[in-house]
């Protein structure tokens, strides 16, 4: 029976154009989902784009627009990211739909039949750039933790009773101790709530541009209460209860470290409260730099991950952004490193050993995969080192505990896969160097030539089905010149009992992964 799998990014703010940031967390959403799919598991992949709230309200009055205008216009670029970069998501949401506005007043009744809603008066620090309130002891130098100016603010508004829940979600971490993850973010969350929780303020009457409060339309809904419950939304609740429970709860929000808060300590208090489950994870990765700089607009630094693309392919760009850094960390984006990966892991690791073996088989085996008895094949050592390090075969390995790419993957440690990836690649050219498979033919040692090309060809229908869900183009490119069927292309045809059958026909082969030259454009 298929496992489901829910997996969201965070919902983007449309008060600016996509950036790097944005790009790489959906990127490692989209690494998720197509592995969980290679997995044979039921995916849904969310994302989108958080509309409302005074930070949008103020971004379209300075371009003299209406709000939904606005929105119309900035939202699209995400959508329009989503498809440049090849992500696989399965919804895009937007906190304008009608389905959301439904979601977040059903929510919003639930939590206020249930007691922890009341109105009261709010003064205190408010940023508008975080849409977020802070207590006078958070402040830094008169400013938001983050570094964002705050401005004090009065009015009427109704409070969720967050004061309330401090016990309920120290139990919850501690029953569920890989619901925050890096285990560093999780410490940071506990020492928040051990500090002390106050009532939150979930409602405005100083702007319009929300989703109005059910029975006091005077209030818009706080916009981190509304954005949050697109989760919800996606998910059908409340009109689809039979897909919502499906699909609920999400396995994993991933998130950026700055709005951990936000989905670790206020959405599973609002979840409890309106007896709905908490996710199961929360994932909150580190920040890029450039070049060892801060980014920010008044440096000039952004990183445009189309520009990106456009110059060094996107394949390329998705491979160094998963291999890069420990994901979780923050890393550092260098344009000499990302040459130097692209020019040594890809076109001469693991596109040097597809090009070596399928053209040495072209040339020597009449174009065809070569002959071989495979179960003679694993009886010689070499080969067999090479095929098992190759092969992900998950029957044998489940006999012993989790697939190591599998922990891997529920860890999020991207970086680790592609480096097993590579190694592999790395000791398929150690192999073709040693054994000389052009030697061989040479001196008519025929039948271990075919068993040396036969194990690198096996190879490298390996690694393309593992790099799948980082480089899903190349991977299939790869694939497509084993004539592998699109059908087999699953992480179950790993298993040695689906490899390469000898005597297949293979077209001539060209090269995947190209050097990176400057000046040239690879989109």
């Amino acid at each position: 029976m298929k496992k489901t799998y829910y997996i969201t990014t965070p919902i983007y703010y449309v008060n600016d154009s996509p950036h790097i940031g944005h790009a790489y967390t959906t990127l490692s959403c989209d690494v998720l989902a197509r592995f969980n799919r290679l997995e044979g598991n039921d995916v849904f992949f969310l994302t989108g784009t958080d509309e409302h709230g005074q930070k949008v309200d103020k971004a379209a009055k300075d371009k003299g627009v209406d709000p939904q205008s606005f929105c119309d216009e900035v939202s699209l670029r995400f959508r329009d990211l989503a498809k440049f970069m090849n992500y696989s998501n399965d919804d895009f949401i937007r906190t304008t739909e009608p389905r959301h506005k439904k979601a977040c007043t059903e929510l919003w009744k639930r939590l206020e039949k249930n007691g922890h809603i009341y109105l009261d008066k709010y003064a205190g620090w408010y940023s508008v750039r975080d849409e977020a309130f802070y207590q006078e002891s958070e402040l830094v130098d008169g400013k938001a933790p983050t570094g964002a100016p705050v401005e004090w603010t009065e009015e009427e508004s109704y409070f969720f009773d967050l004061s309330k829940w401090e016990g309920k979600l120290l139990e919850f971490y501690d029953k569920n101790p890989d619901f925050i993850m890096p285990e560093s973010r999780r410490n940071e969350v506990i020492s928040f709530v051990k500090g002390g929780l106050k009532d939150l303020s979930v409602s405005r009457t100083s702007f319009k541009w929300g989703i109005p409060v059910p029975g006091n339309e005077k209030h818009v809904m706080y916009v981190w209460l509304d954005a949050l419950t697109n989760y919800l939304t996606a998910a059908g609740f409340p009109d689809d209860m039979p897909t919502f429970n499906k699909r609920w709860p999400a396995d994993l929000h991933m998130v950026g470290k700055d709005i951990l808060r936000f989905h670790a300590v206020y959405w599973p208090a609002f979840l409890m409260a309106a007896d709905l489950p908490c996710p199961k994870r929360v994932f909150a990765h580190g920040w890029w730099t450039n070049e060892g700089q801060k980014i920010s607009k008044s440096l000039g630094n952004v990183i445009d991950p189309i520009k990106l693309v456009e110059e060094f392919g996107l394949d390329a760009t998705r491979y160094f952004l998963m291999r890069e850094v420990p994901f979780g960390n923050d890393g550092d984006y260098s344009r000499a490193r990302m040459i130097t990966v692209i020019n040594s892991e890809l076109a001469n690791t693991i596109g040097n050993l597809a090009q070596r073996t399928l053209s040495m088989i072209q040339k020597n085996c009449e174009g065809k995969v070569p002959e071989v008895n495979l179960d003679e094949l694993m009886k010689e050592p070499r080969a067999r080192v090479l095929l098992d390090l190759a092969q992900i075969t998950l029957d044998e390995i489940y006999e012993n505990g989790e697939a190591v790419i599998d922990s891997h993957i529920k860890q999020c440690r991207f970086h680790k896969i592609l480096e097993d990836i590579l190694q592999i690649a790395v000791n398929g050219n150690m192999f073709i160097d040693e054994l000389a498979p052009w030697t061989l033919k040479k001196e008519g040692n025929v039948k271990l030539m075919n068993e040396v090309l036969y194990t690198l060809a096996e190879t490298v229908r390996c690694i393309a089905i593992m790099l799948q869900p980082f480089m899903p183009a190349s991977a299939a490119k790869m694939l497509d010149q084993l004539t592998v069927p699109a059908n087999e292309r699953s992480f179950e045809f790993l298993k040695r009992k689906h490899a390469l059958k000898s005597g297949t026909a293979l077209p001539v082969p060209h090269g995947v992964f190209p050097r990176f030259m400057e000046g040239e454009k690879k989109a």
